[in-house]
């Protein structure tokens, strides 16, 4: 869990001058991103205050914005938790994600110099480490790292802004899956948007990102269909 909390600690050092709210806000999202709270875990008031060292009103306004997000869900009785998924949640999940996620990747395609595309391709280097060495935590930092430094050449803020909330809202289970079976089941088509990317095929690169969507997401529903 040392790389998730850092990615919480760094998210919130990085909004050290952002408001309260903003702070605690950035800090759940990490936590929630890469699975530090699991789905169906209540999520109180107090017990954020507490663990976080803030006071009631920029936990109630994080948590109203995450609410908004899909990030968590509001139970009634004044209770909020981490969405469970279903297997109905990942078919949907499946076509948005492709959707958007295969048009920033061809957007992005003619934007990014090799340097860029070197960079993309250490970054995946150190992914296949974290599955050889079956670091979960470490893998979904840097699947995430990997996919929002290849969107972010796309020049498309609204596309990415939809895709950090879809991100949001499968990360406790991509979580789950991730510690029931292992980083080395995990299919991983990132090598083949790397070849798209170099050769300048927008269609390739838009290809290979629906294909490492699709595996991965079908992996979460058979795991939500088994359990």
């Amino acid at each position: 869990m040392d790389l998730i909390k850092n990615k919480a600690f760094d998210t919130k050092a990085k909004a050290a001058k952002q408001p309260a709210h903003e702070q605690v806000y950035q800090t759940l999202k990490a936590q929630i991103m890469f699975g530090e709270l699991v789905p169906g875990q209540p999520v109180t008031i107090q017990g954020l205050t507490d663990s976080l060292g803030v006071g009631m009103t920029p936990v109630r306004e994080a948590i109203r914005r995450l609410i908004s997000d899909g990030a968590l869900v509001f139970q009634g009785n004044r209770r909020v938790s981490v969405p469970l998924f279903s297997a109905r949640d990942v078919e949907q999940m499946i076509f948005a994600r492709i959707s958007i996620e295969s048009e920033l990747s061809k957007r992005a395609t003619g934007n990014m110099s090799s340097a860029d595309v070197d960079n993309l391709e250490r970054i995946d280097q150190r992914l296949d480490r974290t599955i050889a060495d079956g670091d979960v935590s470490g893998y979904l930092n840097l699947n995430h790292t990997f996919h929002e430094t290849l969107y972010s050449f796309a020049d498309a803020p609204i596309l990415r802004d939809l895709t950090e909330r879809l991100w949001l809202r499968f990360g406790p289970s991509l979580r789950v899956v991730c510690g029931r079976f292992g980083t080395q089941s995990l299919p991983d088509r990132h090598k083949d948007i790397i070849v798209a990317l170099r050769a300048k095929d927008a269609q390739m690169a838009a290809k290979a990102t629906a294909q490492d969507i699709e595996q991965g997401m079908e992996l979460m529903a058979d795991a939500l269909i088994d359990s």
